[in-house]
Parts: C-alpha cells; structure tokens; sequence
C-alpha cells in the first residue's frame, strides 16, 4: 500500500462519519418540522375550542362571588369589570395575546393569577411524574425484554400474567396500599406532604416516592406488554434470521437488529403516558396530600372557576404536544423505519 492510499483510507472514513452525521442531522430536523408544522393548527383549534367553553358553559364570576340571588345589574357589572360584556372574538384576541405572553388570566375565584397557581401544582405533579416515568420505563422494559427473549417458556407467561394483573389495579388502590404498608407499617416514606427539590434531594425524593410507584404501575404494564410484542415480531423477521445464519451472535442481534425494529410502538405509546400521568394523579393526590396539578385542575372545576379550566387545558395541550414532539425526534434517530420514512 502507497502512502497516499494510507492517506486516504482516513478521510475517506472521515468523509463517511461526517455524510453519516449530515443525514441525521437532517432526518432530525425534518421530523422536527413536520411536528412544528402539525403542533400549530392543532394548538390554534385547540385554544380557541378552550376559549369558547365559557361561552357554552353558562358561568359567570358574578355567580361565584354575589351567589345565585344576585341581581342582573350586579351580574352585568361584574361581568363589566371582567371584560365579559365585549364581543367574543376580542375576548379571544386579547386571551390569546395574553397566552403567548405566558399569561393564563386571574381566577374567578381568588382573583390570583393562574400562571403562578398552575405553576405551583405543576411542579409537584412534574416530579410525581416524571419519577412514575422512570421506574415505569425501566421495570416494563427489563419485563418486555426479558419476556421477549425468553417467548413461549414459563417466564414468558409469569411476566405476561404479572402485568396483565397490575394493569388492572387502580392506583388509588395501589395507593393506600403503599401507604399502609410502607409508611404506616415499616415507617420507611411518609405517608403524605410534599418537599421541593430545593430544600434537599433526599426529602423530595422521599416525598415523591409512593405516589410515583403507585402511578407507575399502568407504565410498567404497557411499556412490557408493547416491548414483548415489538420485539416478538422483531425476532420474525428475515433479517434476523439471515444474521442467525451469518453466524452472528445472539446479543449483537438483539441490540443492532431486534431491539431497534422493536422498539417504535413503545416509543410511541409513551408520547402519551407522561402527560397522562400529569393529568390524571388527582386521586393519588388526595391520597398523598399533595397540592399538584390534577387537584388544581379539580378544585377548579368544581368551583366553576372558568378561567382556571382554561389554563388547566392549555397547559395540559402543551405538555401532550410536548412531549410527543420529544418522542417523534428520538423515533426519527432510533428506528430505521422512521429512517426511512415508513
């Protein structure tokens, strides 16, 4: 071999890294678009369907603060004061300009500014979650991939029979349960409250532990049952079977064929799970004494509190929309059908 030939063997692998690079780059940035692209009409639709629920729903704040006997000058004045008497569509305007500014508008109620109130409940409900995500993706995908390479044997049929059974179990349940056993019984979490991350890991961690588990279970159920579905019909591929027969070993298969082919309905399923749990912690809330963002959401509705509603709504389209752009980025990256555009 020449020296230029040894020269070039370099580049032109350097060369190869770098098309190798701009190629994702741009797949990356084209599934970002077409997220972009689909995340403002949807977010337009969707706000202004929120906006227009008060209309529908009949609700005044003359009704929350004079009562059901006030008079209808005193329910026109108050309605005055709240801007309620002009057209429905500058109403809209004037919401929405708020809205980009990051202003969610004051409560009917309290007359406290919703932003910083939704902010408050969404930190606690943020860490719930998130935690609830963690162990919900790391035990379902240990369970699926464990399912998945041990198909057919007892394993296989203990793990799917052990997720069919917690994805049945009402986290209420799953709840009070935890408490009894794990707070009351051996005295290892509290039983209730919550500590911000601020005045220390250790307590917010503590805090945040039982209402995390008691959320995770629905996690952990779909996130199995998904991964031992992906990556059973993976394993039944040509492909695979052409590396069997290359001779290449079980574990390279697994991880560079199986386990990325397999992988996109769990990703996808996820797109939903974490706003999913953000909304819906309202009763493992209660039962934890936790001010989150599913008992707002709660307290608001059933006091009629209109505006409330709406941030409450708005909020939770921004973080389902969120976070399915988040996953349709790592598909785009991951999966080789989403490579190439099935």
């Amino acid at each position: 071999m020449t020296t230029t030939e040894a020269q070039a063997g370099p580049a032109l692998r350097r060369g190869g890294a770098a098309a190798r690079t701009r190629h994702t780059l741009r797949r990356v940035l084209a599934a970002l678009a077409r997220s972009v692209a689909l995340f403002v009409p949807v977010f337009l639709v969707a706000t202004f369907v929120t906006f227009a629920l008060r209309s529908l729903s009949g609700l005044s704040p003359a009704r929350i603060q004079l009562g059901e006997d006030a008079t209808p000058e005193a329910i026109a004045r108050i309605e005055a004061e709240w801007g309620l008497d002009r057209p429905f569509l500058v109403q809209y305007g004037d919401w929405f300009s708020d809205l980009l500014h990051g202003q969610l508008g004051t409560s009917w109620s309290n007359g406290a500014d919703i932003s910083t109130l939704i902010g408050l409940g969404l930190g606690v409900s943020l860490s719930v979650a998130t935690l609830a995500l963690v162990i919900g993706v790391v035990a379902g995908f240990a369970l699926g991939t464990l399912a998945a390479v041990r198909r057919t044997t007892w394993i296989d049929r203990s793990i799917t029979g052990f997720v069919t059974v917690i994805s049945v179990m009402p986290a209420f349940v799953v709840g009070i349960v935890l408490v009894a056993v794990f707070a009351v019984g051996l005295d290892l979490f509290p039983s209730a409250g919550y500590v911000p991350a601020e005045q220390g890991f250790g307590p917010w961690l503590a805090h945040i532990t039982l209402p995390a588990v008691a959320l995770s279970f629905d996690v952990v159920a779909d996130v199995a049952r998904q991964l031992r579905a992906g990556l059973v019909a993976a394993y039944r591929e040509n492909y695979v079977t052409g590396a069997v027969v290359r001779g290449i070993g079980p574990r390279r298969i697994f991880f560079a064929h199986v386990l990325r082919n397999g992988l996109g309905p769990t990703l996808a399923t996820l797109g939903l799970k974490f706003p999913a749990l953000v909304g819906a912690s309202v009763v493992t809330e209660w039962i934890f004494g936790l001010q989150g963002f599913g008992r707002f959401a709660n307290d608001a509705a059933q006091a009629g509190d209109v505006p409330a509603v709406q941030g409450v709504l708005v909020v939770s389209i921004v973080l389902v929309v969120s976070f399915n752009l988040i996953v349709n980025l790592v598909l785009a990256r991951v999966t080789p059908a989403a490579r190439r555009g099935v």
